[in-house]
């Protein structure tokens, strides 16, 4: 009987568990992963240490054979210094700059610090789904380009 009691506290729930993952969640992920780098390499700028991310290829050696590596992945860094001095930064999906607010591609920021802030920010809300529309611009923009080649 003291099972019972305890299991009266959960919230059940007839719900069923989607064979896959929606587009826009996917984009949202992506955009997450990649706000995470830039904040880990802000970090490690800040503290003057490195960040390395660690990726598996597939080479070929002298002989032909393929072999299986960890390599280190080139992570770019999304700030820069502007003309007047100031520290911007842009938000990428894939190659494409993000507007996150209509005809603005950059943000300000006074130091490393607020720029690790505005990282945070940009991830908090990337993953609550602020951003849908931006992304959904940048990725239609993207498959544009991968359709040219064609």
């Amino acid at each position: 009987m003291g099972t019972s009691n305890a299991l009266s506290h959960l919230q059940f729930v007839d719900a069923v568990r989607p064979r896959s993952i929606p587009a826009v969640q996917l984009r949202r992920n992506k955009l997450s992963n990649k706000l995470w780098e830039q904040i880990q390499l802000a970090k490690s700028q800040l503290e003057h240490t490195h960040f390395i991310i660690k990726r598996r290829v597939t080479v070929k050696d002298l002989e032909g054979n393929y072999k299986k590596i960890e390599r280190p992945k080139r992570i770019k860094p999304w700030w820069y210094m502007a003309m007047n001095g100031s520290l911007c930064l842009s938000v990428f999906y894939g190659s494409k700059r993000i507007e996150i607010i209509p005809g603005k591609t950059s943000i300000n920021v006074a130091n490393m610090t607020d720029l690790i802030t505005t990282l945070e920010l940009l991830k908090f809300e990337t993953e609550k789904g602020s951003l849908d529309g931006a992304i959904e611009i940048a990725s239609s923009a993207l498959k544009l380009n991968f359709n040219k080649n064609r």
